[in-house]
């Protein structure tokens, strides 16, 4: 596909510009090429500043393409898709290199690249592709069976949050500069009269967009980028010749006024939303923290990477990219910074729960035991069983709402079982009381009364 989009831009820039097609198949190749950030020289002019768009939708398409071929976690399958989506575009920069060293021959201004640098570019680009196509498969379940930590997807989607919102927050910047400067850019478009220059002036402006933000970004986390002589910070700008490019209207003109200092907030956003992915998942203060510095160091070289791979030589003007001895520290000090406040802050890190120890009860003393055995265990409170055996400051430590105590019930110590040798003994006499008036109170007999006994009693008085 991509061969397919290159060859119809290039038959209609010749068709435009009334031009045989001689050089066709060389500037394919070129083109081919340079998708995959690997310098050109044309005319004795290096052109080492390719567009990222091109290369970023080339990683998308190869992402996107393993990652549906890839339907299991089979080895076999998995070394047949990252061999074809290498091996295809290797097979396929070889042919163009003998394509260029070929029309090198007949035109003079083309020049053969490196080819070691040319298919280093290109596994590079693919590469990128074929891991994050074939990692978002088969990534989680091979750090889940591997000794790694398990948070580790995680810290990778943190990373790539932080290096979503810093380009998002960039580019919007980059569009408010460049509606400040509309005026400036409107200069740079009448350069050329005609439609087909303005339409091709506006084609490069959008494929060099990514370039620009990336360098918005470096002036978001405080480092600088430079265009040749032409220096820009947050701090400070020095003038030097642009390329007449309109996206570059977007730049700062001094003298510098102080919102663009307020630039910074960029970068804290951006760290904010990195901690915000982290804390998703509490962990251990510890675990928390490895999280948010292993995202850190992720995004700062994927960071890192863009800067170098925005940059290069462009002819006359110099170099053009970022300071990259400042870019990546300053990414990764806002990201490790910024975004272990956030987590601290958004509840990120698990309370440490203590399990207290279980309560050492002693075994049920026998009746013959000694003098233990004379004190019911109900009669002992639950806190004394359960410190029976402990030291005395082994829950000192712990609070009780934090940490509560399970409860001990104590049941009373049961009478031991009767055996057979051993009868049972009877119950001692009840004493009977003294019969008054010669009646007992519990011989039934002296209750009942007769019909005698109603005109005289036992004594001869009448009742």
């Amino acid at each position: 596909m991509a061969l397919v989009i290159i060859a119809a831009v290039v038959l209609l820039q010749l068709l435009i510009a009334n031009s045989d097609m001689t050089g066709a198949l060389g500037a394919i190749a070129s083109m081919w090429l340079g998708v995959h950030q690997v310098p050109v020289s044309i005319g004795g002019s290096a052109l080492g500043v390719m567009p990222l768009l091109p290369a970023m939708g080339m990683v998308y398409g190869t992402a996107r393409t393993t990652a549906s071929a890839v339907t299991s976690t089979s080895w076999v399958i998995t070394r047949w898709v990252v061999a074809s989506a290498l091996g295809g575009p290797v097979l396929l920069t070889a042919l163009c290199l003998a394509v260029i060293h070929d029309a090198a021959s007949v035109l003079t201004e083309l020049q053969t690249p490196d080819a070691l640098r040319a298919f280093l570019g290109v596994v590079a680009v693919h590469a990128i592709g074929t891991l994050l196509g074939v990692g978002s498969r088969i990534g989680r379940p091979l750090l889940h069976s591997s000794p790694l930590p398990r948070w580790l997807p995680d810290a990778f989607r943190a990373a790539g949050a932080g290096v979503l919102a810093l380009m998002g927050l960039s580019a919007a910047v980059v569009s408010g500069s460049l509606i400040l400067h509309w005026s400036t850019m409107h200069d740079l478009y009448s350069i050329t009269d005609s439609m087909v220059g303005q339409v091709s002036l506006t084609l490069l402006s959008v494929l060099y967009l990514p370039n620009v933000v990336v360098g918005a970004a470096a002036v978001a986390v405080g480092s600088s980028a430079h265009l040749g002589l032409a220096t820009f910070s947050a701090f400070t700008v020095l003038g030097g010749d642009v390329p007449a490019l309109p996206v570059l209207a977007a730049a700062p003109t001094p003298p510098l006024g102080p919102i663009w200092v307020a630039l910074l907030i960029v970068a804290a956003i951006a760290a904010v939303a990195l901690g915000q992915q982290c804390a998703r998942r509490p962990l251990p203060p510890l675990q928390a923290l490895a999280k948010v510095v292993i995202a850190a160091a992720v995004g700062a070289a994927a960071m890192a990477l863009l800067g170098y791979a925005g940059g290069g030589a462009l002819g006359n003007f110099g170099d053009v990219g970022v300071d990259q001895t400042t870019f990546g520290p300053a990414v990764f000090i806002w990201f490790a910074g910024i975004g272990a406040l956030t987590v601290a802050m958004s509840g990120g890190f698990a309370p440490r729960v203590r399990r207290p120890k279980p309560a050492v009860v002693d075994e049920v003393a026998e009746p013959d035991a000694g003098p233990a055995a004379d004190v019911p265990a109900a009669d002992v409170p639950a806190a004394d069983v359960r410190d029976a055996d402990l030291p005395d400051d082994e829950y000192a430590d712990v609070p009780d709402d934090e940490y509560a105590e399970p409860e001990t019930l104590v049941l009373p110590a049961e009478p031991p079982a009767r055996t057979e040798a051993e009868p049972a003994e009877s119950p001692p006499p009840v004493p009977r009381p003294d019969p008054v008036d010669g009646v007992d109170p519990h011989d039934p007999e002296d209750h009942f009364i007769a019909d005698d006994d109603m005109h005289s009693g036992r004594d001869g008085t009448t009742h």
